[in-house]
């Protein structure tokens, strides 16, 4: 279907341009694998089956399916096509990270920033750390490095999670790579970026430790604990003066506050709460602050979920666990301490995290709680690395830890009707690879809604950086 465009003319330039329109535009492409072994990630492996990509979406797929006579063959034979891989808690296709403004500190101006008075000055504190109507969908990036990264590895779709303050704001469902550009004449130009959209929003992001606040007040943990809750009861306090309000009671007309209107979907359970919270500690008083207020908690981190299993299942929470395993030696959340880099030697607890991390999912899965992948910071190739090590080291069955990367996620973010499985009428966003994906298996062709992406091969193996070469186009 062509996207619907909006044109500055009369009718009879209109009708001409919509006729030179549909000449200049060439007809859909369409793709098949063929003699494939299909992982669906809806049901049993295709042995031996085709998938036709077309429009944007699955066309059809099964182990009879014929390829049609217009659609580019790649043939199958020792290969292997999965849904698209989903990271769900990444910040890479997020526009320059975050606002210029965002902190009090004065970042990039050599100092401090300068207030006219104290009350500016913890304006500008309280905007840095309240934020829940900061949406991801509205600030992203569709280009740079980070995303060809994760298209190469596999990942085709990540949650875009806002990285900064205590209430971090709205994350969005997006494709990490755009279609082709459509030719602009004699039409204003489309909203690029809102093609990459998949879902927006899917979850509010709270990080009560504060690590995205910057300098000042709440530095303690007890100060941001205290600052999440009065942010929730002033929500609370805002929803019940503009019922109060509009139904004509007496007192003064409530302040328009966005960021407290923000949060009023959480309060009512229309939007998830999502936690950053990695030892058990945080996860306990992830899920006090969700009973307190009757969120609807997902724990994003989740370093600690194998000894709080039964309280996430009484809670029905959902885990989004991170996969960047301690010790491993990534920046980012649960990257390990005492790694690469020649400091102190980890500590007994830490040798045994590091030991546990595989093991976790497991456990999540023998106790019934729902849980998705994030890559938490690292490499997007050690992302995928370490899904096969939950499989190979830590007794996740193979099954379980695609679905987990696919339409596990996708339910998670709201869109499991539309993305997240092989399956006819879903978008054809699929990645195909030579061997298993949990075994070694080498990237080959990457689609993102039906469209093929220019991949860039892994560097060899002890390599080490900087031999990754250039993009590789594919061809047929």
């Amino acid at each position: 279907m062509t996207r619907p465009r909006f044109f500055l003319c009369g009718a009879a330039a209109m009708l001409a341009a919509v006729m030179a329109l549909d000449a200049a535009e060439p007809r859909a492409v369409a793709y098949a694998v063929r003699g494939a072994m299909i992982h669906t990630a809806a049901g049993a492996p295709i042995t031996s089956g085709t998938v036709v990509l077309r429009n944007g979406l699955i066309e059809a797929v099964g182990a009879s399916v014929a390829v049609p006579a217009d659609a580019i063959a790649i043939a199958g034979s020792g290969l292997h096509v999965y849904p698209g891989l989903i990271d769900m808690a990444n910040g890479a296709a997020i526009a320059g990270a975050e606002p210029a403004d965002a902190g009090a500190g004065g970042r990039g101006g050599g100092g401090e920033a300068q207030f006219d008075n104290r009350e500016e000055a913890e304006r500008a504190k309280r905007a840095a750390l309240l934020r829940p109507d900061f949406l991801a969908a509205d600030n992203l990036s569709t280009r740079g490095e980070a995303l060809s990264a994760l298209a190469s590895a596999g990942v085709t779709t990540v949650l875009a999670v806002p990285g900064q303050g205590i209430f971090k704001g709205q994350s969005a469902l997006v494709n990490v790579a755009l279609p082709p550009d459509d030719p602009q004449i004699s039409n204003v130009g489309d909203y690029r970026k809102g093609l990459a959209v998949i879902r927006s929003p899917v979850a509010m992001h709270i990080d009560m430790a504060g690590r995205g606040g910057g300098p000042g007040y709440p530095q303690a943990l007890l100060g941001t604990i205290a600052f999440t809750k009065q942010g929730l009861l002033d929500a609370a306090w805002q929803r019940e003066a503009r019922v109060h309000y509009a139904r004509g009671g007496p007192g003064q007309r409530p302040a328009f506050e966005p960021a407290l209107d923000a949060l009023v979907p959480v309060l009512e359970r229309q939007m998830p709460a999502a936690f950053d919270a990695g030892a058990a500690r945080e996860i306990d008083r992830a899920l006090a602050m969700a009973a307190e207020f009757n969120l609807d908690p997902i724990i994003v981190g989740a370093s600690g979920a194998a000894s709080r299993t039964a309280e996430l299942a009484t809670a029905k929470a959902r885990v989004i666990l991170s996969l960047n395993f301690p010790g491993g030696g990534q920046a980012g959340t649960g990257s390990g301490r005492g790694g690469r880099g020649g400091g102190a030697a980890p500590s007994l607890r830490q040798l045994r995290e590091q030991a546990d991390a595989p093991n976790t999912p497991a456990a999540l899965a023998a106790a019934g709680v729902p849980f998705a992948f994030t890559s938490g910071g690292a490499s997007p190739a050690d992302f995928v690395r370490n899904a096969g090590r939950v499989v190979r080291d830590g007794g996740l069955s193979a099954e379980a830890a695609l679905a987990a990367l696919t339409i596990d996620a996708a339910r998670m973010a709201g869109a499991a009707a539309r993305t997240g499985s092989i399956e006819t009428g879903k978008a054809a966003t699929i990645i195909v690879t030579s061997g298993d994906l949990f075994d070694g298996g080498q990237i080959r062709h990457v689609f993102v809604d039906g469209f093929s992406v220019d991949i860039t091969p892994p560097a060899p193996q002890g390599g080490g950086r900087g031999g990754r070469g250039g993009v590789r186009k594919w061809t047929p």
